[in-house]
């Protein structure tokens, strides 16, 4: 597996990613995604910020997210908790989706050990994410990485995502 930044000819195959996303949420009746988000302009304004990455696996893309270092707004206010370091700067993963043939290959976990070490070279000591409440694969997958669970933060659109934090 290889971990890289997006290119433009990868956009095909990261927006069927994302189109497969959005159906195994609704076949859980999970509303996260199902307003198109995350569109192609989405992932054209992460590539253009240099935060959009792939899988590839033998020369097919089979995962992509948003992954880096800086701050997020959403997160400065949390509810029912708290984070477990006060930095205004952590390593980010957004927009995780792995393709369904590469489910059960911890693809999501290459991609969380990446953001680990992004983070490291920039020595940031905390990695944070976010997901619907009702996400359990999404919040498992945070969970047996190390991830712990710290509360409730809000998105801009208002919508509830549970937030977790993992400290390097």
């Amino acid at each position: 597996m290889e971990i890289r930044n997006t290119r433009e000819r990868d956009l095909p195959q990261v927006l069927r990613i994302y189109d497969d996303a959005r159906a195994s949420l609704r076949a859980l009746g999970i509303d996260q995604w199902q307003d198109g988000y995350p569109e192609e302009r989405d992932i054209r304004r992460d590539m253009e910020d240099g935060v959009s990455r792939v899988v590839e696996e033998n020369g097919v893309v089979v995962a992509t997210a948003a992954v880096y270092v800086g701050h997020e707004p959403t997160y400065d206010v949390i509810y029912d908790g708290k984070w477990r370091t006060e930095s205004e700067t952590y390593g980010i993963l957004h927009r995780i989706a792995v393709s369904p043939e590469a489910r059960g290959k911890n693809v999501a976990g290459a991609l969380f050990d990446y953001c680990a070490q992004l983070s490291r070279c920039a020595g940031v000591t905390s990695l944070r994410c976010d997901t619907h409440r009702g996400n359990t694969v999404m919040r498992h997958t945070l969970e047996k990485n190390g991830y712990a669970l710290r509360g409730v933060i809000y998105l801009l659109s208002g919508a509830e995502r549970v937030a977790y934090e993992k400290n390097l």
